[in-house]
């Protein structure tokens, strides 16, 4: 359903472990809220919204978290139907009845902005777009989506049908409407965030007293097999969430050797409390040690 349903090709990078958690070898975690979209059209469904939970291998920054949630919307349009022989004409009614309900809901949700439409690429539509608008002074991506490829359709029993499809990340339109700088407060239990507010009510983000930062760096030389997706999850696990980020600092490749090294720098923060040296050097120890032994990497 993540991917076959969906025409992601067998070496898409979506597919990969350093990208995807998988239980075993028939089963992983939900990447996206797109995988119901085949399972809802089978069971007859023609217009329909579907949130979820949704899980992925990322880096680690204020953006990203391996567990967020996602909605996914399909519309089959009633009045394309038929008309498989006139391709140019049902693209041409599915993509601006995508445009116009979009475009409608984006203006629901932040008012009147201006937008643009981009071209993209996904496995599942064609055409396809990413949706921008222009808030807060510069442009930011709000959601992709396309007309529904018919070969998704066709595998559905729709051969005569066609429409269009829509994905979003909720807490990324979250942290741009309620200024909230950082994903991990999603999954906080700190009353000084969650009293801040009231549903139906857009209230902007007060930040209380942020604490001091820690920075540790790692340098090693890399395997043959690096993934660097690898490397933020063994960190995240270790360190859970009061790691903020992990960024590459610096990169120097010996052409002697034969051999690239990477210097990440860490940024240890709690979200309610203050870290002390000795609590963070515990924790960087357990990442160099777990680094060398389980991602075979030479550290320096």
């Amino acid at each position: 359903q993540c991917f076959d349903d969906l025409l992601i090709p067998k070496d898409h990078v979506s597919r990969r472990p350093s990208d995807t958690y998988y239980l075993d070898q028939d089963r992983l975690l939900r990447t996206h809220t797109s995988a119901h979209q085949t399972e809802l059209l089978r069971g007859g469904s023609r217009k329909f919204l579907c949130t979820g939970d949704v899980y992925r291998r990322d880096e680690i920054d204020a953006s990203h978290y391996p567990a967020f949630h996602q909605m996914e919307g399909v519309k089959i349009l009633k009045e394309c139907t038929g008309m498989e022989d006139r391709s140019e004409q049902w693209v041409k009614m599915c993509s601006e009845d995508l445009k116009d309900h979009l475009e409608g809901m984006v203006d629901a949700i932040f008012g009147p902005v201006e937008k643009r439409w981009v071209d993209a690429y996904f496995p599942f539509t064609e055409p396809s777009y990413e949706l921008e608008i222009f808030y807060q002074d510069k442009w930011l991506e709000v959601l992709g989506c396309g007309v529904i490829q018919q070969q998704i359709l066709d595998g559905c029993e729709m051969k005569d049908a066609h429409g269009w499809a829509f994905g979003l990340g909720l807490e990324r339109l979250a942290m741009v409407l309620f200024d909230i700088p950082d994903i991990r407060l999603f999954w906080t239990e700190d009353e000084r965030f969650l009293k801040q507010f009231k549903d139906g009510v857009i209230t902007k983000f007060q930040p209380f007293s942020k604490y001091p930062p820690c920075y540790k760096d790692v340098s090693f030389w890399l395997p043959g097999d690096w993934q660097e997706n690898n490397f933020f999850e063994l960190v995240r696990n270790i360190a859970g969430d009061i790691v903020e980020s992990v960024e590459l600092v610096d990169k120097f490749d010996n052409p002697k050797k034969g051999k690239t090294s990477h210097c990440y720098r860490i940024n240890y923060r709690a979200m309610d409390r203050s870290l002390t040296n000795e609590e963070v050097d515990k924790i960087q120890e357990q990442v160099r040690e777990l680094v060398a032994k389980k991602l075979n990497v030479e550290l320096r």
